[in-house]
């Protein structure tokens, strides 16, 4: 059976977006080569792993990490974002160009739980706040990895947006950064 992690970056109060999916305050630079949050990034680009997205944070991903911009800026990030298997999940999207890429437009949470059941290489939903919450709801979410930024915003989307019921969680590890950012794992119990 597939593990299922979520990796989202978080304000201290709990925004994963601002006012109009403002995400300027994320501090996290992936395209200084010498930064632990750059290491990270690396480590998770090319963890073997298919990231699965939802359509805007897939559109976003897609019109980015191909981009002669970002194979200068982040190199080993943009070949490991490119190379891996990617699932998008949407009801409007006719196609899905970024190479490697599944478009499926069926129930989110049926279509995962098959996933999960396959064999294969482990999944991350990548951002994709909207995706995180009916999957979390469902108790589909083994894993949550929350990468904090130094920063609190008046204004945004909570990453549990809308959650119906109380989610019981076991932190696994934290790890804090040079920079203030603090990424935290926890474990669905």
């Amino acid at each position: 059976m597939r593990k299922l992690t979520a990796f989202n970056f978080i304000t201290l109060n709990g925004y994963y977006k601002g006012a109009n999916g403002d995400i300027s305050w994320h501090v996290h630079n992936a395209h200084n080569q010498d930064t632990e949050e750059s290491n990270l990034a690396e480590k998770g680009a090319n963890s073997g792993n298919i990231l699965l997205f939802g359509r805007v944070t897939y559109q976003m991903m897609a019109s980015y990490w191909p981009t002669r911009q970002a194979i200068a800026s982040s190199p080993v990030v943009a070949e490991g974002m490119n190379k891996a298997d990617k699932i998008v999940f949407s009801k409007t999207l006719q196609k899905a160009d970024w190479n490697n890429t599944i478009l499926i437009n069926g129930n989110l949470v049926e279509e995962v739980r098959k996933l999960k059941q396959q064999q294969g290489n482990n999944i991350t939903i990548l951002g994709s706040g909207s995706v995180i919450t009916q999957l979390a709801e469902a108790g589909l979410i083994d894993e949550y990895q929350f990468m904090v930024d130094p920063v609190a915003i008046g204004r945004g989307t909570p990453i549990f947006h809308n959650i119906n019921h109380p989610l019981n969680l076991k932190l696994t590890q934290a790890k804090t950064f040079k920079s203030g950012a603090v990424v935290l794992s926890y474990q669905a119990v």
